[in-house]
């Protein structure tokens, strides 16, 4: 799913660049896979996409899922979710979660984002991004050709 306004070139090279991205974060975090998709499980270009990770244990299968755009590029396992759809639900949740913690000035005890002294800035960010994901994976007419 692409912006109207982005060519098939500009939508190549913006996924290109967003994989490259997970690729590194997932490296950063130590996640250990055998591979991102080439093209991502969902996307909206050029805000958000959903990406598949193979896991290296169970070759074939997605062992996480990534997101990025512009969002926080984070990571949830497979058991989290089964699809794009799922994992989306899963994000808005957990940054739900997160947010409110980051507001009160309480670390989330399974999450970090930033540095406390960010967080009155970066909670009702993390909140907004978090509901766009709660519509987008609501919305029956993003998900009824899957």
């Amino acid at each position: 799913m692409a912006d109207k306004d982005y060519s098939a070139e500009e939508e190549s090279a913006w996924v290109a660049d967003e994989r490259k991205k997970v690729v590194a974060y997932l490296a950063a975090q130590g996640v250990d896979h055998l591979g991102v998709g080439e093209w991502p499980a969902w996307h909206v270009c050029p805000y958000l996409a959903v990406w598949a990770v193979q896991s290296k244990k169970s070759p074939g299968v997605v062992g996480w899922w990534a997101i990025s755009g512009d969002v926080p590029t984070d990571y949830i396992g497979s058991a989290d979710a089964k699809h794009p759809r799922e994992a989306m639900v899963h994000f808005s949740r957990q940054w739900d979660a997160l947010s409110n913690h980051m507001a009160r000035g309480v670390a989330h005890p399974n999450s970090k984002i930033g540095n406390r002294s960010d967080w009155p800035t970066l909670a009702p960010l993390l909140r907004t991004r978090g509901e766009l994901l709660g519509r987008f994976a609501a919305d029956e007419t993003i998900w009824s050709d899957q």
